[in-house]
């Protein structure tokens, strides 16, 4: 069964190397360590790690040969980040060696997962390289490519991971390389610092060609492979193809490795099945709302605005009724955190189908996913708020609620009987009616929760639904429309918290 691990853990090795320029102990050091009992030992982590080093320097090879076949690689910005990491590899090896067993940090995982939100929610890098590529650096880049060359290549001795994924950020996002440039550029360098980091290891630790040769060599010739289909893959399709999935790839890879590394806490605790459970709650909702609205869609002729304010209500309400009924707070944050997560890809994805924009209506492209990604990490911040710092879980779905169908009847009745445009604070675009409209379905819906599910009184009720109500409606005149999806509910939750505390 290890060697099953061994070539799951290589395959993903190669296709992190070919595809993102990871290292390959990023994914292999703890699928290894984690999964696999002969690597349990006391030194089981130093020689899982050299094994990753040595299958880095031919997947790394290959891959950096095939990106310069396709001149994506840029050694003018890149040379003096290379001569630093290679000084301090040995450095690193040397003292991973001294300091015992060697686990993946919890500061790569995070930044492994990151990155891919990252290059989901901006995939096309391409517009920095024409401004970048093949320049010398200047004081700044050369500042930078010190620093940060000296403690990647430390931590690549050290640690064996880490080194690709840095190397990624700072050549994408310090010194201007557009993601294919800086995969090539990154694997390059791997390949003298795999050689330089491995060697040290062996020498240090000769029980890793004794005792390890059959495993060193299988995971060797299985990432070597994989890099190099994955690399060709890379450089035969278009930078925004590569960002999605580099992004998926390191998403789900950040997301694997954080369940490795806190499995043991997470088999403990009831937060997994109670976000299944948040997670059943909404499919239980929104599957069948689609299979209604899609039809109402497709054949008839209801206006878009309307349809686009159903679409609206229905992800308010499913998140509303999925706070109610979520066992903890934690459990209803993070649920709305993963949607956020699953669905921008499968949007992206997705988003050049003519099916799209007539099921969506877009006012602008690219606007449906990134409104839908703000609308629900805002829910979880909500949520956090009210229910995690507060312990009002009633004013937090209270909040989402109120926000949601307010928003949409203001769009509902202004849009077609807005005959009076609020002046001047509006940008001229929204009117009394649609307004007033707001202020009465926010109010008796507030009203709703607070009353009959929260049970508070009914005169502290009107209260504090009428005063949520008329803050937010207010907001909502006062912010810019693509930013009212954070200000309003914010304001909202602050005021009901407000009033409902005192």
């Amino acid at each position: 069964m290890e060697y099953f691990w061994y070539i799951i853990a290589s395959i993903g090795a190669g296709i992190g190397t070919g595809l993102a320029g990871l290292s390959a102990a990023t994914v292999m050091v703890p699928i290894l360590i984690v999964l696999c009992p002969s690597f349990s030992g006391e030194t089981g982590a130093y020689q899982a790690t050299a094994i990753a080093l040595a299958s880095d320097v031919l997947g790394s090879a290959v891959t950096a040969y095939t990106y310069a076949k396709h001149k994506n690689i840029d050694l003018k910005r890149g040379w003096l980040m290379m001569l630093c990491i290679l000084c301090m590899c040995t450095v690193g090896s040397y003292a991973a060696f001294r300091a015992g067993n060697v686990v993946l940090g919890n500061f790569t995982l995070f930044l492994t997962f990151f990155i891919g939100i990252r290059f989901l929610i901006k995939p096309d890098t391409s517009s920095r390289e024409s401004a970048n590529k093949g320049k010398k650096l200047d004081w700044k880049g050369i500042l930078i490519s010190i620093f940060f060359g000296l403690t990647i290549g430390f931590g690549t001795g050290f640690v064996g991971t880490g080194g690709g994924m840095m190397m990624l950020v700072v050549f994408t996002m310090f010194l201007g390389m557009e993601l294919k440039t800086a995969v090539g550029t990154s694997t390059f360098i791997m390949t003298f610092t795999a050689l330089i980091a491995s060697i040290s290891h062996i020498l240090i630790h000769p029980a890793i060609i004794l005792e390890k040769w059959p495993v060193l060599l299988l995971c060797v010739a299985v990432t070597t492979t994989a890099s190099l289909i994955s690399a060709r893959f890379a450089n035969r399709v278009n930078n925004r193809t590569v960002g999605l999935v580099t992004g998926v790839f390191l998403t789900i890879l950040g997301a694997s490795m954080l369940i490795l590394r806190y499995w043991d806490v997470l088999s403990q605790s009831s937060l997994p099945g109670e976000i299944l459970l948040c997670i059943r709650n909404l499919a239980a909702y929104i599957i069948p709302s689609v299979m209604i609205l899609l039809p109402i869609r497709l054949f008839t002729s209801l206006p878009s605005f309307i349809f686009r304010k159903l679409l609206h209500i229905v992800g308010v309400t499913c998140v509303t009724i999925m706070t109610l009924t979520a066992k903890s707070w934690p459990a209803a944050a993070l649920t709305s955190v993963i949607l956020a997560i699953l669905i921008y890809p499968i949007l992206a994805a997705f988003e050049k189908q003519p099916l799209y924009d007539k099921f969506f209506v877009q006012k602008e492209p690219g606007e449906i996913k990134a409104s839908l990604l703000m609308l629900f990490f805002m829910f979880a911040v909500v949520i956090t708020i009210a229910w995690g710092i507060f312990g009002q879980r009633y004013t937090a779905a209270a909040a989402i609620l109120m926000w949601g169908t307010g928003d949409a009847a203001a769009a509902l009745i202004g849009v077609p009987f807005g005959k009076h445009k609020v002046p001047q604070i509006a940008e001229g675009k929204k009117s009394w009616e649609g307004s007033l409209s707001m202020l009465i379905v926010s109010f008796l819906c507030g009203f709703g929760v607070l009353f009959f599910l929260q049970k508070m009184p009914l005169t502290k009720a009107l209260f504090c639904a009428f005063t949520a109500a008329l803050f937010g409606t207010l907001t909502e005149l006062l912010t810019p429309g693509k930013y009212d999806t954070v200000t309003v509910p914010l304001v909202i939750a602050a005021v009901l918290l407000l009033t409902t505390l005192s």
